[in-house]
């Protein structure tokens, strides 16, 4: 784990108490609702915020020890910050404020050449162009290149694609999409939005009332009866798969993961790309027998490892199919018609299944 973080911190009658790690890579996101204490540990994090305890260790780096006294600010902190609201500098054209961090790097070996980042953001056409005639989306492309050719070794997001409307989200995701891919530093990721966070964090850190109420991989945290996640009426499996291959007189792509198959409509993807897919819970139905006699393509073995009520007419099953956790909504009388209980063999029927 390359992030470790431990804060208390009082405010009014708000307390912000986590203790939690971090991988080295990829992006981990701090999900919950408003009022959490999301962005009052990424400010901690800058060191825009400094609590009454706290302990920050990047990688060999202690950048803060409240039991040594330490406390590197925040301008020695080699921290990249996305807000929510751009804040580009109005005077500058958009070059200007991608190169304002990268011109002063001195003697720091650049985590990528302004040119690449450039591409990857596809902002070649409007290098010249005043930061007051960019739409929402192109802003935000702004902002995060500028924080990414500052070097930093950690990267902060706080709800960047909250301000904007659908269309300039749609035109953003594939950037941060890209980004993922492409960065070899640990992005911190802070969102409220569900979609958001299936489709781009490896890592969850689940804040409530100011603590870490659980921590882990996305598609382990997403499939946890316990948590808030699994509550919702679009509860959802991740997976991460791979292209195997196309099935092109039937317009299909097969995918593979953990030993499992399953096939959705024809992408236009490579042999061997990854992917990354839902599964609603909804769409998953039980059979205590494999039927080939049916419209389903997808049935997968499938083991019962938990069992919670949702209301009074409808039960969530967990389900393990090799390694991979998968979710089922059903009525409580298929339940009690299936004798559903945990330990119990049976096949995952999915309806519907959704690139993300």
């Amino acid at each position: 784990m390359s992030l470790q973080i431990h804060y208390q911190l009082q405010r009014g009658a708000f307390t912000l108490d986590v203790d939690f790690s971090l991988p080295a890579k990829g992006i981990s996101a701090l999900f919950g609702p408003s009022g959490c204490g999301k962005t009052t540990c990424l400010r901690c994090i800058a060191g825009l915020e400094k609590p009454q305890q706290g302990r920050l260790k990047l990688a060999e780096h202690t950048w803060q020890d409240s039991s040594e006294s330490r406390f590197l600010p925040a301008h020695r902190r080699a921290v990249g910050y996305v807000f929510q609201d751009a804040a580009l500098f109005p005077h500058l054209d958009v070059q200007a404020n991608l190169l304002y961090g990268y011109r002063r790097l001195r003697n720091r070996t650049p985590l990528i050449h302004p040119d690449q980042m450039i591409d990857l953001l596809g902002l070649s056409t409007l290098l010249n162009r005043s930061v007051e005639n960019l739409s929402g989306g192109e802003r935000q492309r702004v902002a995060i290149g500028r924080a990414l050719l500052g070097n930093p070794d950690l990267l902060l997001m706080d709800e960047p694609l909250s301000a904007l409307d659908a269309a300039s989200k749609a035109e953003i995701m594939p950037c941060l999409e890209q980004l993922h891919r492409e960065l070899s530093i640990p992005v911190l990721y802070v969102s409220h939005s569900a979609d958001e966070v299936a489709r781009l964090a490896d890592h969850i850190v689940l804040l409530d009332n100011g603590k870490v109420q659980a921590q882990g991989q996305t598609s382990e945290i997403f499939t946890r009866l316990d948590l808030s996640l699994a509550q919702r009426p679009e509860a959802s499996a991740i997976i991460e798969a791979r292209v195997e291959s196309h099935e092109h007189e039937f317009a299909l792509t097969r995918l593979a993961f953990n030993g499992h198959h399953i096939s959705l409509p024809v992408l236009d993807l490579d042999e061997g790309q990854p992917v990354r897919i839902i599964i609603h819970a909804r769409d998953v139905s039980l059979a205590l027998e494999h039927n080939p006699n049916t419209s389903i393509l997808n049935i997968l073995p499938a083991k019962v490892e938990a069992i919670s009520e949702i209301n009074a007419a409808q039960m969530l099953v967990r389900l393990n199919a090799g390694r991979q956790k998968l979710l089922s909504r059903i009525t409580r009388k298929s339940a009690s018609m299936l004798e559903i209980k945990p330990g119990q063999s049976l096949y995952a029927q999915v309806k519907s299944v959704s690139l993300l």
